[in-house]
């Protein structure tokens, strides 16, 4: 490929790659990635301190098929296919440079497999540089390519520990990634040994289905037990790479022969337009119906859902309609897909759940520009910042910590309870941007904001780190601190959140009910973000025993300052958890009462 192109490695790619300065006068970026299946464009803002968000301010793809395009008899690019590639480059380097003034210097093109087969990739290129004057194209190398694609996937987590694939058009990475396990100093970091580490197959979604589409029943049945071979043997690689992963495969196989936990598996991430198609037909045919969150970023099944691909494929076969997520080539795809699918399952144990991821390679190089600090920080640290203009929050100045608040809620959980390890907002460490609702649009009605909240939690942007649990976790609690009335427009999505809930974990319908209504007490008492550390604590007070954890029988006690609640009686206090009555049928329920905040205090009311 000459001069015109840079090939980047894991021994260059710091030098390849743009790095993050919190002091830069501009914190755009602006990545093209040229995939085998269309080209993606977008620009993210990483300014300060929310840059661990990923923030895209402007995406776009073109439907332009490199794999496609080498399909003749040799690997050659016609010329109409390097012209609009040109054309369609030198358009997206001026939406950022022009239009959104990205700085040249922090504008990237990546491309991959197809360009890398290319007889006559240096054709193209120096259509780009003329089309594009001063922009490289970076030929990803696999290992590269696999970094990006697995570390874009994680995006959306603090930590994770499972295998990661991105199933593409020419091929499909795999690899295993655990960032649970802590390099020492000058270790290799657990994102570049998963590169390292990482396997490469000639089997992506755009090969397949050119198979399948015009090849005889032998040359088919010849290139599945290829790729089913290739599947095995790059897990059975990985797991002599990672002991980690070995363990847990040995665990698992022993619980699928009845000999150890039942719930022994490993956990599976999967992106690339490939994989979130599959993600998208599982969604369309989800036991809860309609499926009440639209992204598929965060989309999470069991194993056992996910190797429905017998299902999958009769529906697909079928239904003539639309379905949500699907374009009419991956429709087309859907038999390859389907083959991966089945390939990956016969090659690993014991599936215990597939998350389905929405980043990817762009993804994967802007967290590879960031301080590893920032890297493996928790994506929802700073998240209230992008979703005020979803909702309003205006503290006052020089207001009491989030933490006050956060604290005076813990107070009501019982204290042998770790909150860590439950389905609340606490456990999705969700708690900070719950927090930041509670005395938010207090100018609109109860019902408004009931109604707003389960809207807002499925319709916020697809931020790292809001998995659809906790989307619904989110949505169900907030809509419980404003009672949880809603209009029968509304119902049919609060009843599939709260399916969604309880499938994850029984209990989590619970708590947000709970939660909810412990937030409503406190703000009927505490009418505005507290001014001051001590001022929830001056007015009103919780203290929680748990009388059974199985099922669950909580005495709560509620202690109120008489003239904090000048004008609310005990009586508000415990309507606000008249919503809880309806788990009593489960066996659930909570005992209150409300006694004044004295030294010598005597119950108000029973």
């Amino acid at each position: 490929m000459g001069s015109l192109v840079d090939i980047v490695t894991l021994e260059n790619l710091e030098q390849k790659l743009f790095r993050w300065d919190p002091s830069s006068s501009s914190h755009l970026y602006a990545l093209v990635d040229m995939g085998s299946n269309g080209i993606r464009f977008s620009i993210a803002d990483l300014s300060p301190p929310r840059a661990r968000q990923l923030r895209c301010i402007y995406r776009e793809r073109a439907a332009i098929s490199l794999f496609d395009a080498l399909g003749g008899p040799s690997l050659l690019f016609p010329e109409e296919t390097i012209k609009l590639v040109s054309q369609t480059l030198a358009r997206f380097r001026s939406i950022a440079v022009d239009d959104y003034d990205v700085p040249p210097s922090q504008m990237r093109i990546f491309a991959t497999e197809a360009m890398r087969r290319a007889e006559n990739a240096t054709t193209m290129l120096e259509a780009i540089r003329s089309a594009c004057p001063g922009l490289p194209v970076y030929v990803l190398a696999p290992p590269v390519e696999t970094l990006f694609g697995s570390v874009g996937a994680r995006s959306g987590f603090v930590d994770v520990k499972g295998l990661f694939l991105d199933l593409g058009g020419g091929s499909v990475q795999m690899t295993y990634l655990d960032t649970y396990a802590r390099p020492r100093e000058s270790s290799t970091s657990p994102e570049v040994a998963a590169a390292l580490a990482g396997q490469s197959l000639p089997f992506g979604a755009a090969h397949l289905t050119s198979v399948l589409d015009s090849s005889d029943a032998e040359t088919q049945a010849s290139e599945i037990s290829r790729l089913r071979d290739s599947m095995s043997e790059a897990f059975r690689t990985l797991c002599a790479k990672f002991p980690s992963l070995a363990t847990d495969a040995a665990e698992a196989q022993r619980g699928k022969a009845g000999e150890g936990e039942a719930t022994a598996g490993i956990d599976v991430y999967l992106c690339g337009g490939g994989f979130r198609g599959y993600g998208s037909m599982l969604m369309n045919r989800h036991p809860i119906q309609p499926y009440p969150i639209p992204s598929i970023g965060g989309f999470t099944v069991s194993g056992h859902l996910f190797g429905r691909t017998k299902d999958l494929l009769e529906f697909d076969k079928s239904f003539e309609g639309k379905i949500f997520g699907m374009s009419k080539r991956r429709r087309a795809q859907f038999p390859a897909i389907v083959a991966v699918v089945d390939a990956l399952i016969s090659a690993v144990p014991r599936i215990r759940s597939v998350t389905f991821c929405s980043g990817g390679n762009r993804e994967g190089a802007l967290m590879m520009s960031l301080p590893t600090e920032i890297r493996h920080s928790n994506p929802l640290s700073h998240c209230g910042l992008v979703l005020r203009k979803h909702v309003p929050f205006q503290p006052v100045p020089d207001a009491a910590p989030v933490e006050v608040v956060l604290d005076a809620l813990r107070s009501a959980f019982p204290p042998d309870l770790n909150l860590a390890s439950t389905t609340t907002i606490f456990g999705l460490r969700i708690d900070a941007l719950y927090a930041e609702q509670i005395w938010s649009q207090l100018g609109c009605d109860a019902e408004t904001n009931a109604s707003a909240a389960l809207h807002n939690a499925i319709s916020y942007p697809d931020l790292p780190g809001l998995t659809h649990l906790a989307r619904a976790v989110l949505g169900v609690t907030t809509c419980a601190r404003w009672g949880a009335s809603l209009a029968p427009v509304d119902e049919p999505l609060y009843k599939n959140l709260r399916a969604l809930m309880d499938a994850a974990d029984p209990d989590a319908t619970f708590w947000a009910d709970y939660t909810g209504s412990v937030t409503s007490a406190m703000a009927a008492i505490v009418r505005g973000w507290p001014k001051a550390r001590g001022a929830i604590q001056d007015k009103i007070r919780f203290r929680a025993t748990a009388q059974h954890h199985n099922p669950i029988r909580v005495q709560l006690e509620i202690s109120v300052n008489p003239d904090a609640a000048m004008g609310v009686g005990p009586d508000v206090i415990h309507e606000t958890f008249r919503g809880l009555k309806k788990h009593r049928r489960s066996g659930r329920e909570v005992s209150v009462t409300v006694q004044p905040l004295v030294k010598e205090s005597s119950v108000l009311s029973g």
